[in-house]
């Protein structure tokens, strides 16, 4: 036999072994249909993959895959299946299902988890208002050089510094000075890493050659925050060994958890480091952009608000803990934002046996996803739900119990949720003390998917001096 002969024959079994693998896989993806066929959905793009051309189309166009769900859920009802290769989303919209799953004890994090969320006493919150009023004067003082009335910026630019400063300092005892320092690259990098995740939900970006420009981009900025987080871990590990007093913050948690699993393998700690610092910063910094955004689009509410900042805080620069609780329009202004821009616009659960939600059996194993953004979109749930209404949110007010979740519920609810709130208050009401603020014009009011929901065009502002009457 010629080597020709060899070289056809091996050509001939790799494509019998290919065109095997394909039906193979063929066959398991119709067996999958075969379980989920029954739950309602829009039909698929294709057999092999799914609904996957939909939602990419969404993506390439900047158009909200949250809104498409949104649609699918008003259109399909409260259980919508939705298709990409073998894998399947079941999207829930229903009240009862939230409140059977979120808040089952079933769905359990790791001690990491665990023993941070501990963390976040009473007592520890308190002792952040040192930091949240320091780093919001510092944000004050930047923005006054701003405040001629004519200045634009981006108002979302600035609230990402300031909370990359507080999460820096209060979680793991770094300074990062962001607001002083126009160089620092970790708010790119941190928007880098966000996109990176946002974009993985294309199952082919990897081989897409147009993308390998930005893959690297996101490969490099992974690679300053693991470098950032090792140094940092490395410096408090040794401070430990040296009997030095450490601080009860978040990266204490995150070594004593490991310490007490006895792991204390680095990839783990700098996964931990990377989520903390990540979520810590960038869902605050949105939810105070949407807030300002939504403030100057309305400014009989825009009104109210600075009514209760002057009669709470008055012309104090130190804001006490005590105060936050009276800060009561803030807080529904806060909440409102949160329902039609949740920065983190849902959560997901595996099924563990099979179940039935709506009348509609649900098989195990599938993936539950409680979209927030449709939660807080749907009238059912929500009267006139595109309207900006903090009034949803006063003591008076009555809505359906298990819609509005943005920090999810239950066990595995964001453990951050007490502290992100205080300390958007904090920067929020020293905002309304000081300054007035508009809109320039031309901007959109589009939202943009990067894993969390921020304003696309960065809310661009023109600032001046509040004259108190």
């Amino acid at each position: 036999m010629t080597l020709w002969n060899l070289f056809s024959w091996a050509i001939l079994l790799i494509l019998g072994l290919f065109l095997i693998f394909f039906l193979l896989y063929c066959a398991y993806i119709h067996y999958i249909h075969l379980k989920y066929d029954h739950i309602p959905g829009p039909p698929r793009d294709s057999f092999l993959l799914g609904h996957t051309p939909t939602l990419m189309k969404a993506m390439k166009a900047d158009s909200l895959v949250h809104e498409l769900f949104l649609q699918w859920s008003q259109i399909y009802g409260p259980v919508v299946r939705v298709y990409g290769l073998h894998r399947v989303m079941i999207i829930v919209t229903s009240p009862d299902a939230v409140k059977e799953v979120l808040l089952s004890p079933t769905f359990t994090k790791d001690l990491v988890y665990k023993n941070a969320f501990n963390l976040f006493g009473v007592r520890y919150l308190m002792g952040m208002m040192g930091t949240f009023n320091e780093k919001a004067e510092e944000l004050m003082e930047q923005l006054a050089e701003k405040a001629d009335g004519k200045a634009e910026f981006s108002m979302h630019e600035m609230m990402s510094k300031v909370t990359l400063d507080v999460i820096a300092k209060v979680a793991f005892g770094m300074e990062l000075n962001s607001l002083h320092d126009d160089q620092t690259p970790f708010p790119r990098a941190i928007s880098m890493v966000m996109r990176g995740v946002g974009e993985t939900r294309n199952p082919l970006i990897k081989y897409s050659p147009g993308k390998r420009g930005f893959i690297r981009d996101v490969q490099d900025s992974v690679r300053l925050l693991r470098q950032t987080g090792k140094e940092c871990i490395e410096k408090r590990q040794k401070a430990i060994e040296d009997g030095e007093e450490i601080p009860a913050d978040i990266l204490s948690q995150i070594l004593k958890s490991a310490s007490l699993e006895k792991t204390c393998d680095m990839e783990m700690l700098l996964d931990n480091f990377i989520t903390f610092f990540i979520a810590g910063q960038e869902t605050t910094a949105n939810q105070l952009s949407f807030a300002v955004m939504e403030l100057a689009r309305n400014p009989e509410i825009l009104e109210k608000i600075q009514a209760e900042v002057d009669e709470v805080i008055g012309s104090k620069r130190d804001i006490q803990y005590e105060d936050l609780s009276k800060l009561n329009y803030l807080s529904q202004v806060l909440k409102e934002t949160l329902r039609l821009y949740p920065t983190a616009p849902g959560t997901s659960r595996i099924l563990e046996k099979e179940i039935v939600i709506e009348g509609i059996p649900v098989p195990a194993n599938a993936t539950l996803v409680f979209n927030f953004y449709a939660y807080g979109r749907t009238e059912q749930f929500f009267n006139d739900p595109l309207k900006f209404d903090p009034e949803r949110f006063g003591p008076e007010s009555k809505r359906p119990y298990f819609t509005y979740f943005p920090f999810s519920l239950g066990p595995r609810s964001c453990i951050g949720q007490v502290f992100s709130q205080m300390e958007a208050k904090v920067v929020l009401s020293k905002l309304l003390q000081r300054f007035e603020f508009e809109l320039v014009e031309r901007q959109s009011f589009d939202i943009v998917d990067t894993a969390t929901l921020r304003p696309k065009d960065g809310v661009i502002c023109r600032l001046r001096p509040r004259t108190h009457k």
